[in-house]
């Protein structure tokens, strides 16, 4: 398995670091099998139900087809626990899992943790990565279906 630095500062053309996390279902999701089918792409987002994240996943979920088309397999990531992550995925309907990173250490391997005062919370990032583990698209911040796509 490949690890990175928690002090190296990922960009497109890096590996992507390898995980196994647990969805909101409690499945678990391997990012290593994911690519052998797929386009991954991670939002990391900072809180369910939260005005924003709220607004950039209901994006992903209306342009849910331009998504599959792609054959791309969405996960939402954040440490909210599998009841949050369920509730919010319900309510909004959200056809892709949210993955639960609860210490935040996939988010901190991903660069996608900001410091406010004395608290670590997630970054919205999100990244692309290809079939190949490299990464392809990394944008911090809130950018448009279209661009990713």
């Amino acid at each position: 398995m490949r690890t990175m630095s928690p002090t190296k500062i990922l960009r497109v053309g890096d590996h992507a670091p390898l995980f196994t996390l647990l969805d909101h279902q409690e499945r678990k999701i391997k990012l290593a099998d994911q690519l052998k089918k797929n386009i991954v792409i991670l939002f990391f987002y900072p809180g369910d139900m939260t005005p924003g994240c709220t607004m950039q996943l209901c994006a992903v979920r209306d342009d849910w087809t331009k998504f599959k088309r792609r054959q791309t397999a969405v996960f939402g990531i954040n440490h909210g626990d599998a009841a949050s992550h369920g509730v919010f995925a319900k309510k909004y309907a959200f056809p892709f899992p949210l993955l639960i990173d609860k210490n935040k250490k996939i988010s901190k391997k991903y660069g996608a943790i900001k410091r406010i005062f004395n608290a670590e919370v997630i970054k919205r990032s999100v990244v692309v990565i290809d079939k190949n583990g490299k990464i392809i698209y990394l944008q911090r911040g809130m950018p448009k279906n279209s661009d990713i796509l």
